[in-house]
């Protein structure tokens, strides 16, 4: 009995063992994918209330706990029955993610001058409870999408594993993940609230009351830096979902570095998207007049 029980911690010390293994290697894959998620995230994140920040991030962190839950057996499930459903559900999340970003573009550079006229009405809407829905949504929907890839790389790194261990090693990424990414994101939303409180503590005065200002006045700008990383991190991720899951662009240009493949298939994904979405709203809009 009492060696029976030794055996059964064996084999639970032996399993941690080779989880912690697959973990760091699974971590390591992943660190891009993250650093796209962190930028990402802490764009949608931001431009609410400084009294909603972070109800709001919280809420989008259980979105995002709750989509990994969702997608964590489906990913163990369909690599064992359907392989290429992984590979279709990336695709047309790529396709979402190409849209998004090549979207924010087109508003930048063609839309700038209705930003100043609808200033007030986005202050009005900050406090709209269905606009802080929408945008948590939309938050957690993207977020899926990129969980769906880190579950995929992480899961990825293990297929020469037992199932057990691949369950634990997707399973611990996916956590890591999530609080690694939504805790940052939390840090960097509350700056200027700590900045204020070192002001107002310390009175203009002394080295920790300069540190104050400079936090709140560098939330602004790292805000700025994140949407623009943000909106080419949803480029990059896309035409890299595109050029390791889509044979043809594999091979495609050889001698043409990963990186600009990536954004200009990205890109040209995300125009086709867009001019496919405008096509189609201008279809709806011709059949209920």
């Amino acid at each position: 009995m009492a060696s029976g029980i030794f055996a059964v911690l064996d084999d639970i010390t032996a399993l941690l063992d080779d989880v912690s293994v697959t973990a760091k290697v699974a971590t390591r894959k992943t660190a891009g994918i993250l650093g796209d998620d962190l930028a990402v995230n802490a764009e949608k994140a931001t431009g609410f209330l400084s009294s909603r920040e972070l109800p709001v991030l919280w809420a989008i962190t259980k979105g995002s706990f709750l989509n990994k839950l969702i997608i964590i057996p489906i990913a163990l499930l369909l690599n064992v029955f359907f392989p290429l459903a992984i590979k279709i559900a990336l695709i047309l999340g790529g396709l979402y993610l190409a849209y998004e970003g090549v979207e924010k573009i087109i508003e930048y550079l063609f839309h700038r001058g209705e930003e100043k006229t609808h200033e007030k009405a986005a202050e009005v809407q900050e406090n709209d409870p269905a606009a802080e829905k929408t945008k948590v949504k939309s938050a957690i929907t993207t977020d899926f999408i990129l969980s769906i890839e880190i579950v995929i790389i992480a899961l990825g790194s293990v297929l020469d594993k037992p199932l057990p261990t691949q369950i634990l090693t997707v399973s611990i990424v996916a956590v890591l993940a999530t609080i690694g990414v939504y805790g940052i994101v939390a840090l960097i939303v509350r700056m200027d609230d700590a900045g204020y409180k070192l002001i107002r503590r310390y009175g203009n005065k002394g080295f920790l009351a300069t540190i104050g200002i400079m936090l709140v006045k560098a939330l602004p700008l790292i805000i700025r830096l994140l949407a623009v990383v943000g909106t080419f991190a949803l480029i990059l991720v896309s035409g890299g979902i595109f050029l390791h899951n889509i044979d043809y662009f594999h091979h495609f240009l050889p001698n043409v570095a990963g990186f600009l493949k990536e954004f200009g298939l990205g890109l040209a994904a995300g125009l086709a998207m867009v001019v496919l979405m405008t096509l189609g709203k201008w279809v709806v809009k011709l059949f209920k007049k």
